[in-house]
Order: C-alpha cells, then sequence, then structure tokens
C-alpha cells in the first residue's frame, strides 16, 4: 500500500467524523475541540488514518 494513499484531507474526516470541515479546522486554530494530530505541508493538512482511528478509538466510552 501507498504510504502516502494512508492520509486523508480535512474534508474526509469531517465525511468520518459526520461534522463540518470548519470544525476540524477551528480545532487546529484554536485547540478547542476535536484534537487530532495532522501534518502540515505547505497549506496542505493532512491526518494519518491510524491517527483518526486511534483518536475514534481513544473516544469510545467504556
Amino acid at each position: 500500500m501507498d504510504q502516502l494513499s494512508s492520509y486523508l484531507t480535512t474534508k474526509e474526516v469531517a465525511d468520518m467524523l459526520r461534522i463540518a470541515p470548519q470544525t476540524l479546522e477551528k480545532a487546529r486554530s484554536t485547540g478547542l475541540g476535536p484534537q487530532i494530530p495532522f501534518v502540515k505541508v505547505g497549506r496542505a493538512v493532512r491526518y494519518a488514518s491510524d491517527d483518526v482511528a486511534e483518536w475514534i478509538e481513544s473516544k469510545k466510552n467504556a
């Protein structure tokens, strides 16, 4: 599997979480909201799919 294909755009992550992309954008700039690790290359923001899955897993209630 191509390593770059495991990175998701803000829109793709927002669609997965069923939230507005602006929610993730605001969380990145203010620190409020979903704190999912991201990578920024130039102006492009990407989320590793493993990080997204791990973040989702951490939100489960026992």
